[in-house]
């Protein structure tokens, strides 16, 4: 990587786990956060303040990564996000599906115009909330790959291979942990499979799928750094 950019981690497996825990951020700002969240919905009428789930610790055992998060709501974490992330330090901590094709293309989404990142591009994601969260307390972000995968493509589980491993993109207060998953069928084909039930979905978040073949294809303009640093790794491009 390039001094001051992403780091980036191969790992064999995640302990991520709910604690009951309250945050500061949350209650002491609340008057803050109910006036941004106003605005929010005003410019996105269909966001809703549903309960998600962010890193306040983290460490790295071996080729495993640690993660202890606590439970907020949906408005805390998009004014901490729009408020510069003040301390004390936290993280975003969410699993994304590495959707490749069988000629080697990488297959991101692009955001549509009523999400909280509009235009931008990168594989599908969602920050970590109840769904994902295991009766033991921990939380299943295997699950959620192919969860918000099929939420936000229309690919069924069984329609992809997900292969072992993660790789972890560590930038500032994001986490993105990737999971190789793999489609037998070409990009082009893949793509267009995506477009067609995209629109059926019951809730589209996405208006188009890219497709990577290269590092020529990294859009620095549209897809954030940590998606750009994982692309260039891939494609033997990394420092």
């Amino acid at each position: 990587m390039s001094e001051g950019g992403p780091d980036i981690l191969s790992l064999d497996d995640l302990d991520m786990r709910l604690e009951a825990r309250d945050w500061a951020f949350a209650t002491e700002r609340r008057a803050e956060i109910d006036r941004h969240w106003a605005r929010f919905v005003a410019e996105k009428p269909a966001s809703f303040n549903g309960q998600v789930f962010l890193q306040h610790a983290w460490r790295i055992e071996g080729r495993v990564y640690a993660g202890r998060y606590l439970q907020t709501d949906y408005a805390s974490f998009i004014a901490w996000r729009e408020f510069g992330y003040p301390p004390p330090a936290m993280r975003n901590g969410f699993a994304m599906a590495a959707l490749r094709s069988r000629d080697g293309a990488f297959l991101l989404g692009k955001m549509g115009e009523g999400t909280a990142n509009p235009g931008r591009i990168y594989f599908a994601a969602g920050t970590p909330d109840p769904d994902d969260l295991l009766p033991d307390g921990r939380i299943d972000l295997a699950g959620s790959v192919l969860r918000e995968m099929a939420e936000e493509t229309g690919l069924l589980p069984a329609e992809v291979e997900v292969g072992s491993g993660w790789t972890a993109v560590i930038d500032g207060a994001r986490a993105a942990f990737m999971r190789p998953v793999a489609i037998d069928l070409p990009a082009e084909e893949a793509r267009a499979l995506m477009l067609a039930r995209m629109p059926h979905l019951p809730h589209p978040e996405l208006s188009d799928i890219v497709i990577a073949r290269s590092v020529a294809d990294i859009d620095a303009a549209a897809m954030p750094p940590f998606q750009q640093a994982f692309l260039r790794h891939a494609f033997g491009q990394g420092d």
